[in-house]
Order: structure tokens, then sequence, then C-alpha cells
């Protein structure tokens, strides 16, 4: 009887994650960011945000705090297949664009192993770069910088 039962419990985990791996395998062929439109912000402080076409590089408030986006993101595109970003920070272009190069951090890969190409975990730049933006806050916030930052 627990023979059946380990074998019915291993097809079922087995065939689990197969349809996990599936999902995600298709849903990675899948992502696109739509930078197209300036965000939305919902609940009480509904509307547009303006984003500034160009500004000063605002100071960081802790170590290893990713850098805010100077400048707008309108129109950008990041998919699988490209990346509007790397035209002007990619190590190919930033001495001539003037942008700050891409940190080299973001060619490690989870394993550590340095490849030549953007890993692919830092690759959707906007996931931890945001736009500045002098938005109200949506929620209260007290953070304060660690000492010798934000200045």
């Amino acid at each position: 009887m627990f023979k059946s039962l380990n074998r019915r419990f291993l097809a079922i985990i087995s065939l689990l994650a197969v349809l996990v791996v599936t999902g995600a395998v298709n849903a990675a062929n899948n992502v696109e960011m739509d930078l197209s439109q300036s965000p939305e912000v919902s609940g009480s402080a509904a509307g547009k945000v303006t984003m500034p076409r160009q500004q000063q590089r605002m100071a960081l408030n802790y170590v290893n705090q990713p850098p805010m986006v100077p400048h707008s993101v309108d129109g950008y595109q990041i998919s699988k297949n490209t990346n509007r970003c790397l035209q002007c920070h990619g190590v190919e272009h930033y001495r001539t664009t003037g942008a700050p190069r891409v940190s080299p951090t973001h060619f490690i890969d989870r394993d550590g192993r340095v490849s030549s190409e953007v890993s692919p975990r830092r690759y959707f730049c906007l996931q931890c770069h945001v736009p500045q933006t002098d938005a109200a806050p949506i929620v209260g916030n007290s953070f304060q910088p660690a000492p010798g930052f934000g200045q």
C-alpha cells in the first residue's frame, strides 16, 4: 500500500514540477516591459506622474543602493531581445554617450560566473533602478539615510 502511495506521490510531484518549469519558460519568453507611458499612481494620489527629461543624479541613501534614473524612460523598450538602456550605458557605448557604465556586478550570474553579457537577473533595469520624480509618496515613510549618505 505504501509503495503505491509513494509512486502516486512521486508522479504528482513530477507532474507539478513539469508544469512549473513549463510555466516559467513560457513566462520568460513572453516578458516585456511597456515603458512607453509615464507610470500611473492609483488610490488617493490618482493622476499622472510627470517624469523630468533630465536632472542631476540624486545622492545615494545607503550602501549598494541602485542609483535612480535621472531622465525620462518614456518610449524605452526592454524585452528579452532588446534593452534600450544598454544603448547608452552598455560597455561599448558609455564612453561616447557620457552615460555611467553598467556596474561590473551586472555581469555576474547567480552562480558567481562572470560573463561578457549582462546577467539575465540584472537585464530588466527598472526592477531596481527607478526614475526620479517629485511625486508625493503614496504611503508614509520614516526612512532616514545612513550616516554620511544622502547629502
